[in-house]
């Protein structure tokens, strides 16, 4: 009997995935077991296939166990878990200047990735179009000022303009720089141009793509699915393609933990005069104290947007709501 071997899942569709070996080759493998556990970025112990078990061509495979993993990005709601990838470094959130995006899933997204301990990295794309991108980055003021130096807060989140139409080398540098070495989830709504993105830095994606579309039997292009990329020969930095998704429910998050995972509110949530603040309604509640008023978008003095803070509230409602099925 064989011994297990490690892997890597780089793709997965229903309940077969694609596991690279650490020669670099490819192969379909099946689970043990009825339910597929592994999502892409999973390190597994898996034995190829018995002589004439294959269940379609070439050499396949069947994982045996999972291993332990550093993190798992997902969403949650009333009805499902939809797993993206696991083991990351971090989550590149692609926004673009038009269409509009929306903030309350781009805080959602954030919440997401600072729940499970990844850092978040912001970048607005469509820098060509001035005045559309000029709202944009100013809707992102916040954002970009949240942490940094003000006290309680470990770190900021980094935000960068970009041109994927121009493919300007000075963005392309600059994101790259951000990437070197890690593996990295790029997350974005339609249109945001996470195809563009994924094509400029990964040459051949498309090709891959059509590759392990075809492996899987799927018939269609597996943005419906995730896909892991490496950027270099020396597979040390990867690039994690993810479907789009129009609802990320949060209902894996206690409601009383929200503030804990938005950054600009928990630099102050230790102040409130009640350790069980809900920052709603209570008095002496450190939050509500530093709600900016809604005129003023600036918030460089550790103040709280009234826009986060509405989202803040509308997102606490819904994960204290009652499951209605």
């Amino acid at each position: 009997m064989s011994a297990a071997r490690e892997g890597l899942v780089v793709a997965s569709h229903g309940r077969h995935c694609v596991v690279e070996s650490s020669d670099g080759q490819r192969r379909i493998c099946h689970p043990r077991g009825k339910r597929n556990q592994s999502v892409v970025g999973d390190r597994v112990l898996w034995k190829p296939a018995a002589p004439g078990a294959s269940r379609g061509h070439g050499d396949e495979g069947t994982i045996e166990r999972v291993q332990e993993r550093r993190n798992l990005f997902y969403r949650q709601d009333e009805v499902r878990t939809k797993s993206f990838a696991a083991n990351l470094d971090q989550i590149l959130i692609l926004l673009a200047a038009e269409p509009v995006f929306s903030e309350s899933q781009l805080a959602r997204a954030l919440i997401a990735a600072e729940a499970a301990g990844i850092t978040p990295l912001i970048a607005l794309n469509k820098s060509d179009l001035v005045e559309p991108f000029e709202r944009a980055w100013q809707r992102l003021l916040p954002y970009r000022h949240m942490g940094g130096d003000t006290p309680g807060q470990a770190h900021h989140y980094r935000v960068l303009p970009l041109s994927l139409a121009q493919c300007a080398e000075v963005d392309r540098t600059a994101l790259l720089a951000q990437l070197q070495g890690k593996a990295t989830l790029v997350l974005g709504p339609s249109g945001a141009g996470k195809s563009t993105l994924v094509n400029l830095l990964v040459p051949g994606a498309a090709a891959q793509t059509g590759e392990i579309s075809q492996a899987l039997n799927s018939g269609r292009h597996t943005t419906t699915s995730t896909t892991w990329y490496w950027m270099d020969a020396e597979r040390s930095t990867a690039l994690i393609d993810s479907p789009g998704f129009q609802e990320f429910g949060l209902r894996h998050i206690a409601a009383t933990a929200l503030a804990h995972h938005m950054p600009d509110l928990a630099a102050h949530a230790g102040s409130c005069r009640f350790y069980n603040c809900t920052h709603l309604h209570e008095p002496g509640c450190a939050v509500r104290a530093q709600v900016a008023d809604a005129a003023d978008a600036t918030c460089q003095d550790g103040t709280i947007s009234a826009n986060r803070y509405r989202i803040y509230a509308e997102l606490f409602e819904e994960l204290s709501a009652a499951p209605r099925y």
